[in-house]
């Protein structure tokens, strides 16, 4: 790691992020649990700076939270008054920050416990998989405080629950648990209370192991070609697959399953 990226980790752990390198995997933990890893200014900015400048080894993330939740949203405390410029500014300097989450060079999952609230489920919402423990409750509580999400939400929720649930949350103020949480679609996985972690863990060093250009379609490509109309959609798509199929990576795999080598699909328990 270059010295301008130790510095720039320095920084960020003084602004309540930290990374550790567990192999080739990136474990990004908000330490702020005093405030329930509300976000700060400073720590949004952090977290765009480790994600702009993740080691050349990572090949996958986890994002999780210090003490009894994940994030609680919006650190209140800093609210400013500002006029409409300086609020549409200070909104896409977020955006800016959960985008390197989104759209940074590698998949990146989400280990959820106790609050995923206002802006942690718009950070929630940035990554690519999400895994909540029982102890998970989501919500949006802008509609009843006067304020409405700026970090990205507005896009990335509905995604993952549709228009009507989201705005029945800040309407009425409505909590999800972990359980209906993940029916509706928050999570993708939904473990024993305590084990998001290790379940998010497992799932990154398996996406580790995936061909990178392969990982790159999924999570640059594929939520693109969600969008297109269908007939430019096959046409990504088309593109993308003799992309990835090209690379020397994904012919040596090929090859391999074929003579025997790899492992068929199995099952799942």
């Amino acid at each position: 790691m270059s010295s301008a990226a130790n510095t720039i980790i320095e920084l960020a752990a003084q602004a309540g992020v930290s990374l550790e390198m567990r192999g080739n995997v990136a474990l990004i933990q908000l330490c702020r649990p005093q405030k329930r890893n509300a976000l700060s200014d400073s720590l949004i900015e952090a977290l765009r700076n480790v994600f702009q400048n993740l080691p050349a080894e990572t090949k996958a993330a986890v994002v999780h939270g210090q003490g009894d939740h994940f994030c609680a949203g919006l650190d209140l405390s800093e609210l400013k008054e500002r006029d409409a410029a300086e609020g549409v500014f200070h909104s896409r300097s977020w955006h800016v920050a959960l985008d390197a989450v989104e759209a940074g060079p590698v998949p990146v999952i989400a280990a959820l416990h106790g609050a995923v609230v206002g802006g942690g489920l718009e950070l929630a919402s940035a990554c690519h998989i999400r895994v909540a423990d029982a102890s998970t409750f989501y919500a949006l509580p802008e509609g009843t405080r006067g304020i409405f999400v700026g970090g990205g939400g507005a896009v990335r929720v509905p995604k993952l629950v549709g228009a009507a649930r989201m705005t029945d949350m800040m309407l009425t103020g409505r909590v999800y648990n972990a359980v209906d949480g993940e029916r509706v679609g928050f999570a993708q996985y939904l473990v024993e209370e305590g084990q998001a972690l290790n379940k998010a863990l497992e799932l990154a060093e398996r996406i580790a192991t995936n061909a990178r250009m392969t990982n790159f379609a999924l999570t640059h490509v594929l939520p693109r070609i969600a969008e297109q109309p269908a007939d430019h959609g096959l046409m990504t798509e088309a593109l993308m697959a003799s992309i990835a199929q090209s690379a020397p990576e994904a012919k040596a795999r090929v090859r391999a399953f074929l003579e025997g080598k790899a492992a068929k699909v199995q099952k799942a328990d």
